[in-house]
């Protein structure tokens, strides 16, 4: 993973006129129907919000160069993981799969060849997402690579409010005055990425880069995240991104 990169920043307090302003706007019946189903207020305890985890598989880490290659959606709150709910898809990248790609998410040629353009299944996506608070593993994947992706096909792009465990995970680990007194002392900081956040909470080790298993991860994490570090009534302005 890369340094965390500040992109398309919105100002919390914003999000719910955002996505108001957005169903006005759309023009795409299923980016308006998307922006029309509420999302609970920042004022919301996480406990009591609906969530969706989603994981992106791409050809690399730059939105203007590379495509998305999967996705995964598993629905969740902090007490159940509806598996039973889970969706995946494989879509065809609008550039060839590199050698490189392949050995990172093990999609291959064969794979994608009869696979659907992301617009096909554009309509499922958004219904699986809309009315949840999306959780992902380092947003500035998802965010940039769907709004990008979403825009080229139906010209509007899709912003929206998420909770970002890497992020999470990096309040603890890289921002506190103990993780600044390490780096002064040298020492490497500690990694936060998905697999080794997920081990600090005794979760166990998911094959990597395959977008379903990501996204349960990443649902399984948040859960752990929020049992030792917040409380249920925690409101959500205050983690989600």
């Amino acid at each position: 993973m890369l340094g965390i990169r500040p992109r398309h920043r919105i100002t919390q307090p914003d999000w719910i006129d955002y996505m108001a302003q957005r169903e006005r706007q759309a023009k795409d019946p299923a980016i308006q129907r998307f922006f029309a189903t509420s999302l609970p207020s920042g004022d919301t305890p996480i406990a009591d919000v609906p969530m969706v985890a989603l994981d992106l598989e791409t050809t690399g880490l730059d939105e203007r160069r590379h495509a998305i290659v999967s996705m995964g959606v598993v629905p969740f709150t902090l007490d159940r993981i509806k598996l039973a709910e889970r969706r995946y898809w494989v879509v065809k990248p609008t550039r060839t799969l590199s050698e490189s790609s392949i050995a990172f998410h093990h999609i291959t040629h064969s794979e994608v060849a009869d696979a659907p353009d992301l617009d096909v299944v554009l309509d499922e996506l958004l219904d699986a997402l809309a009315g949840h608070l999306v959780v992902v593993h380092f947003r500035n994947i998802e965010r940039p690579f769907l709004d990008t992706a979403i825009k080229a096909r139906r010209g509007e792009g899709v912003m929206f409010p998420m909770i970002d465990t890497m992020s999470l995970e990096a309040r603890i680990h890289r921002q506190t005055l103990w993780a600044r007194f390490r780096r002064w002392l040298g020492r490497p900081p500690v990694s936060i990425r998905l697999n080794a956040s997920r081990a600090r909470y005794g979760l166990p080790a998911y094959q990597g880069h395959h977008a379903l298993l990501d996204a349960l991860a990443t649902a399984e994490l948040l859960q752990a995240q929020i049992a030792t570090h917040y409380q249920p009534d925690t409101p959500l302005k205050n983690i989600w991104c």
